[in-house]
């Protein structure tokens, strides 16, 4: 590599890294300001709440890393410009497209880091902070999504109102048995809790109604612990659950599920595609940011953040637009994760053929 291409390489990881660092400890004590009621309230330790705030840092850099990228980059490529430092770049002989490789090598160093956080840190994380604020937290609002209904095998049904995912405890636990369309039997509990060391359910509160041709039969016990065809993931939320996994085990759990014949895959499969299309949006927005920012001009760099906050939140608003379509209906999830790279990059081709005139 040339002094032109380690000068700009600097310049954009620098930018990036530290629009990191300026912006993560403001979201932590905006964050920490509106749950520190909470936090002194609860039973969590040091190390507990340390982990959270960690855990909270790698859920949030990697869910932003775009747009933070994506803003670092006009903003130092509009200080390039405005020192007209562009300009001698490509009066030097410089073509345009050779000006941009170091752009693009800069941006497949943040894809692969997006990468290495999308599949193993960031599902790591996401457990971690939404296990804490379940257990310390929202003790009173335990899962956002709750009412877990799932159809477990072609005879079984369970439900549960709530699930928390930190103590591994669903409430208001329902199992129906069907046979041949016919209800035989009902399992309910008031809750039920995975016992780790045993491999077993505990259900408090257990009431079983066997259903007979004449009459029906009843059992009811205060405690039972038992066993059951279904995993700790079929009473966790959908959304929950995909956040939570690592990529191999995501993928995993979506072909147990496809042959399950459950109603949540389109939501599975959204953030399995968007681990791949995340990278792919460092580098769309990377070409739209330098064809935006590398020209200089009347009103200087406050005229490039403008257009390019206001470009971060049309993607985002395409991103969520999609996103909840393909999660609420029977939109294709790989076409609403990908679609707004593809205008986009549409987008930046426009942009970056008038960048070169």
């Amino acid at each position: 590599m040339k002094i032109l291409d380690w000068y700009i390489l600097k310049r954009y990881l620098a930018t990036f890294f530290g629009m990191l660092l300026l912006f993560i400890p403001i979201a932590i004590t905006v964050h920490l300001a509106e749950k520190i009621g909470k936090i002194l309230d609860s039973e969590a330790t040091g190390a507990e709440i340390a982990q959270y705030f960690l855990d909270f840092t790698i859920y949030f850099a990697h869910l932003l890393f775009p747009l933070f990228l994506f803003l670092s980059v006009i903003w130092f490529t509009s200080k390039l410009a405005n020192n007209t430092e562009i300009v001698a770049f490509l009066s030097s002989g410089v073509s345009f497209a050779r000006f941009l490789r170091p752009f693009l090598i800069g941006a497949a160093l943040v894809g692969g880091l997006s990468i290495l956080m999308g599949l193993y840190l960031a599902p790591k994380a996401s457990e971690g902070f939404n296990g804490f604020k379940y257990k310390y937290l929202d003790r009173n609002n335990p899962v956002e999504n709750g009412n877990v209904i799932k159809q477990i095998n072609d005879n079984e049904i369970i439900y549960v109102s709530s699930f928390n995912p930190r103590d591994k405890i669903g409430y208001n636990f329902t199992l129906e048995h069907f046979e041949k369309g016919k209800m035989t039997h009902k399992i309910s509990a008031t809750s039920i809790k995975y016992i780790e060391e045993d491999s077993v359910y505990r259900m408090k509160n257990y009431f079983l109604r066997k259903i007979n041709q004449n009459d029906d039969a009843f059992i009811n016990e205060r405690k039972k612990d038992t066993l059951f065809s279904f995993d700790l993931t079929d009473l966790t939320p959908a959304k929950y659950i995909a956040e939570t996994l690592p990529y191999t085990e995501l993928i995993n759990f979506i072909e147990k599920e496809e042959q399950r014949g459950s109603s949540n895959i389109s939501r599975y499969k959204l953030e399995l595609y968007r681990k791949w299309s995340l990278p792919v949006s460092v580098f769309v927005l990377t070409l739209i940011a330098v064809a935006v920012s590398s020209i200089k001009r009347r009103g200087g760099m406050g005229v490039n953040l403008a257009f390019g906050i206001s470009v971060a939140m049309i993607f985002v608003f395409f991103d969520k637009i999609f996103g909840t379509l393909a999660a609420q209906s029977d939109f294709p999830p790989l076409i609403a994760v990908w679609f707004p790279n593809f205008i986009f990059g549409i987008v930046a081709i426009f942009l970056l053929r008038n960048a070169k005139r």
